[in-house]
């Protein structure tokens, strides 16, 4: 049966086709994006997914500072929604500062209602990079693939929490004075942290 009678005889039974609406594209700045040059101009977020002993997957909530490259939470759990991120999120705030701008994908964490609620609540500018484009936000994959070579790849988990502590332990060595990236400080401002 061709098309044309196919159409006809749906037409004539009043049959319709219910079509699939698009996916919701997030509706953020598509601008360029500036160099940051402080601390809190500009932060990134992504996942990483990581695989528990007894064969559950887990989720890891990776956000960096992409000025002074410094990892500000890991946050591990089976389930992040965006609801929970945007918690996670107030709470890096309330010790660190407000950022200026956050980079992220277009994950449906990141495009979520809860999500959109909090940027206009906090005034913060949130820039989505283009679909299939991490190049965009490469600081933070670059700090995932570190992530995953130096920890995630060479550690066992054999539970939620023993994950979460792992993290939080690596994290902390990670901001140790001898993990400080000597192009931050002068030779001398090196010196002193390492040598008091």
């Amino acid at each position: 049966m061709n098309h044309k009678r196919l159409f006809r005889l749906y037409r004539e039974e009043k049959l319709t086709v219910r079509k699939r609406g698009g996916r919701k594209r997030a509706i953020g700045t598509r601008a360029p994006m500036l160099v940051p040059m402080k601390a809190n101009d500009r932060w990134s977020l992504d996942f990483v997914t990581v695989q528990l002993t007894d064969g559950r997957r887990s989720r890891i909530l990776t956000v960096v500072d992409d000025c002074t490259r410094e990892c500000l939470a890991l946050v591990a759990d089976t389930s992040l929604s965006g609801l929970r991120v945007a918690r996670e999120l107030d709470r890096i705030i309330e010790g660190r500062g407000k950022p200026k701008m956050i980079v992220s994908d277009n994950g449906s964490e990141f495009t979520s209602n809860a999500i959109l609620q909090w940027t206009d609540k906090t005034k913060v500018d949130w820039h989505y990079i283009a679909p299939r484009k991490p190049i965009q936000n490469a600081f933070i994959e670059s700090f995932n693939g570190r992530l995953r070579d130096e920890f995630l790849n060479e550690t066992l988990f054999s539970s939620l929490t023993h994950a979460r502590s792992e993290l939080s332990n690596w994290r902390r060595l990670q901001r140790s004075p001898t993990a400080l990236r000597p192009r931050l400080l002068t030779p001398a401002e090196f010196a002193q942290i390492i040598n008091p």
